[in-house]
């Protein structure tokens, strides 16, 4: 199946893809790598998911505001390339997690974004490089944001 086909059978809604609050771009190709700027968790209603995880959220909702981040990204790449089938591989994933001084659980939370591009790519394809890291803020107190490189098909 393909990427699209993928996506379509998880049953999962796309936020709308956000615009750029500052002086950037959503998305950017140079070559054949397509770079998504760090996106936070857009829901459908277009509202961000805020909190700050070990304060105001347990991991498990972190994890879940992490796949909210790849929902966002996927919209992006929607909008920008009209199909997820021009995606051929994730390249890298930075991911950022809004927490508490002692919580150490970052990989976990970000893997909610990771397992969703597994699931629409394939494990081959849909798992690349990646790092997670804690802050002590993120914009507007959302508790992930993610960047990613692609490689384009």
């Amino acid at each position: 199946m393909t990427a699209d086909q993928n996506f379509e059978a998880l049953g999962l809604v796309l936020p709308p893809a956000p615009k750029p609050l500052g002086v950037y771009k959503p998305g950017l190709q140079v070559d054949h790598f397509y770079y998504v700027s760090g996106h936070g968790p857009v829901q459908v209603d277009g509202s961000l998911i805020i909190g700050r995880v070990g304060e105001d959220m347990d991991m498990e909702a972190g994890k879940m505001a992490a796949q909210q981040v790849g929902l966002t990204i996927l919209a992006t790449l929607m909008a920008q390339l009209g199909s997820l089938n021009k995606i051929k591989r994730v390249v890298k994933v930075l991911g950022m997690v809004n927490c508490t001084a002692d919580f150490g659980r970052h990989p976990y939370v970000i893997n909610g974004c990771s397992e969703l591009f597994a699931k629409v790519w394939g494990e081959e394809h849909g798992i690349g490089v990646r790092s997670a890291v804690g802050m002590g803020t993120l914009p507007d107190n959302i508790p992930v944001e993610i960047e990613v490189m692609f490689e384009l098909a």
